[in-house]
């Protein structure tokens, strides 16, 4: 039985909390699933003081009757040899390959995973692998693809600094395996008169359509709002007055009252004809009951701090199909025309975020603000998500199909039972590793010109690199000199209104000037290369980064060939 003890601390597992994240879900029901699983075998758990001895407890009611758990915790860490194998439920493999040093680098194999990787602890985690005595048999789970992307290039950042500046010429990397987050499918399982109620409860009638977003509601650090507003706001003008509502749901949580306020403004600003209703999305009650009155997911993610995206596949689970964007680890879950549809997401190109990346990276912009500058220059084809919802909204039949497609495909490849046993066969790969004798430590593949070597080239710190060069691989497309615009649908005046919201207002240090907004909404329709030389900017980079404002205001369109 191929093992691993499960590095314990109630903050990667703890549901009950205010300020609740996906990393925080994730971990409880991975938790869970390793804990039920009838063929785990004996259950390990690796416990660092006394506090999380006692933490745990209220988690073992998931252990079958008659399994048995192990506990080990600092002074028996050589008995991590039994189980083969110690799972972080984050990154920061480091120190742990350090404590393992003292004991012997063969006795266990080490695993992590990625949660975001956006913030400067997680890249600092990723970079110091590469120092660290982390070997062949160690493995950093990546949970998307393009995560993976990110962690590649941070680790070929670093090595390419290594080599220039400390003349290292043996660098061994971890595994960098995809293996996406899970879901217990049966939490997800509603009966009909599970979802009439949960309908009735909420004031929805019969011929409603119900929208939900389940999440954080972060328009700087989860998902900018005003996109999916208008796109519903324009699908709510083409209903009859026999049709229904459109009501939009938004089961989450506010950091703070101006990030509330901030909400509620924007919504009465663009979305004045839908019909809303706010439920606490940290409330497992207010959870089950938005899942199961909901008729559409919608998730427009735009924030680099977004790498999986949990509550898609929860919708899936749910048996609703979803409008989400094509950005990082959404295009690894929803498939575009079958579970729902996957709407084109644009960001500036690689090179045209390095002050940001310094700003953060000296500490004059928090984190928040840094990744919230950041989003103000992603956009979402907001054409393209207006289509989806309005195809889904008035076709029920389409919601029935694609759901039960969603739903199906949840089952066979993100239920925890599936998920878990892709991570019990990387372990057994990474113990045959382990005791394989002669076993050759890996070096890396070249550094990617377009992604690696140039964040040191460019001066750029390994861990602190141009979120656009770093995080390319998250958007559908960059906005490249070609790539033609035109108007969009959003007026002068609304687009004035706009930019004083205050979920806009508060990125003002990265938002284009006045002067450049009318000149480009002069010039247009035109390519980037044509708006630089008409604008003037400092550098063509700027000009990309004005475009991105004015394509999620909704001011700017892409311009489709005839």
């Amino acid at each position: 039985m191929t093992n691993a003890a499960i590095f314990f601390a109630d903050d990667a597992y703890n549901t009950e909390r205010p300020k609740l994240m996906g990393r925080h879900v994730a971990g409880h029901g991975f938790l869970k699933a390793y804990l039920s699983d009838s063929s785990t075998g004996d259950r390990w758990v690796y416990v660092a003081d006394r506090a999380s001895r006692e933490a745990l407890q209220k988690y073992l009611h998931a252990v079958p009757a008659g399994a048995r758990v192990r506990t080990l915790g600092p002074e028996s860490i050589a008995d991590l040899a039994r189980p083969g194998c110690l799972f972080f439920p984050g990154p920061a493999l480091a120190e742990a390959a350090w404590q393992r040093q003292m004991i012997g680098a063969r006795g266990w194999s080490l695993c992590g995973v990625t949660h975001t990787v956006s913030s400067a602890v997680a890249m600092d985690s990723i970079a110091a692998l590469l120092t660290a005595p982390l070997k062949p048999w160690d493995a950093l789970v990546c949970t998307s693809a393009a995560v993976r992307d990110v962690a590649r290039a941070v680790l070929d950042a670093q090595a390419e600094h290594l080599r220039t500046h400390l003349g290292a010429t043996k660098i061994a990397l971890p595994e960098l395996p995809v293996i996406p987050l899970g879901v217990d499918c049966r939490e997800f399982a509603f009966l009909p008169d599970e979802r009439e109620d949960a309908r009735a409860a909420l004031g929805l009638g019969p011929k409603d359509v119900a929208v939900l977003f389940l999440g954080r509601l972060s328009f700087h650090a989860k998902v900018h709002p005003l996109a999916m507003y208008r796109a519903l706001e324009r699908a709510a003008l083409r209903r009859g007055a026999n049709d229904g509502r459109i009501v939009l749901i938004e089961c989450g949580w506010h950091a703070n009252q101006f990030i509330a306020d901030a909400f509620t403004e924007a919504r009465n600003r663009v979305a004045p004809s839908i019909g809303h209703v706010l439920l606490d999305g940290r409330k497992d009650e207010s959870r089950k009951r938005a899942w199961a009155a909901a008729d559409i997911f919608c998730s427009l993610s735009d924030n680099i701090q977004e790498t999986f995206g949990l509550t898609p596949i929860e919708a899936m689970a749910a048996g609703l199909p979803s409008v989400v964007t094509d950005w990082n680890g959404y295009r690894d879950t929803v498939r575009d025309g079958v579970d729902g549809f996957r709407v084109p997401t644009f960001m500036p190109a690689p090179g045209a975020g390095s002050d940001l990346a310094a700003r953060h990276a000296l500490d004059i912009d928090t984190y928040d603000i840094y990744i919230g500058c950041v989003a103000q220059l992603v956009a979402v084809d907001e054409e393209a998500a207006q289509a989806a919802l309005i195809r889904l909204i008035e076709n029920p039949e389409l919601r029935k199909e694609m759901g039960a497609a969603a739903r199906a495909r949840t089952k066979a490849t993100f239920d925890w039972s599936v998920v878990l046993a892709s991570y019990r066969a990387l372990w057994a790969e990474l113990a045959a590793r382990r005791a394989k004798e002669g076993v050759t430590e890996r070096q890396p593949p070249p550094a990617r010109p377009d992604r690696g070597a140039s964040f040191v080239a460019r001066g750029d710190s390994p861990a602190r690199p141009d979120p656009f060069t770093a995080f390319a691989g998250y958007a559908s497309r960059t906005i490249a000199p070609e790539t033609r615009v035109a108007r969009g649908p959003v007026t002068t005046d609304a687009l004035r209104i706009q930019r004083r919201l205050a979920m806009v207002d508060f990125a003002k240090s990265v938002l284009p000037t006045d002067e450049t907004v009318a000149r480009i909404l002069d010039r247009v329709p035109a390519n980037v290369a044509e708006l630089h030389a008409a604008v003037g900017a400092s550098s063509p980079e700027k000009t990309s980064r004005a475009v991105a404002w004015l394509l999620k205001m909704g001011a700017l369109k892409i311009e489709t060939p005839a």
